[in-house]
């Protein structure tokens, strides 16, 4: 997997987790809910696994502007070898940080959340490191 790869997969990944939010939202609309329910910064009443949706695609979004930076910068430098080796992880350290948020929040899926997050953080210093070498 090449670094523009993972990027588009993090990005698919991103979009994919908003459009579980969008489609339970719209079967709700549609079945007799009124569209202004979901008020920003209030309770919603989405169900746990819709929150934790909403929550894993906000927590993508907090890291997928700095992966696409490096990415991005990468190549625009003609200087993704000096990244291939850990964009692939970021992904996978992002596809793991989301499918645990979606299981569950206790105290262990938390810590192996974190756990995941600081994977990512870990590997794009790692990545800048390579870029500025």
């Amino acid at each position: 997997m090449t670094p523009i790869t993972a990027l588009i997969g993090f990005t698919a990944w991103t979009l994919l987790l908003v459009l579980v939010v969008f489609a339970y939202r719209g079967i709700r609309v549609l079945t007799g809910t009124p569209i202004n329910s979901w008020p920003r910064g209030a309770a919603l009443p989405d169900p746990g696994f819709v929150k934790r949706a909403t929550d894993a695609h906000a927590n993508c979004l907090e890291n997928l502007p700095l992966f696409a930076v490096i990415v991005l910068s990468a190549a625009a430098l003609s200087r993704l070898p000096a990244i291939a080796v850990f964009a692939p992880y970021v992904l996978y350290a992002r596809l793991g940080q989301s499918l645990v948020h979606l299981i569950g929040t206790n105290v262990l899926l938390v810590m192996i959340r974190a756990t995941f997050w600081a994977i990512q953080l870990v590997l794009f210093v790692l990545m800048l490191k390579g870029l500025l070498a």
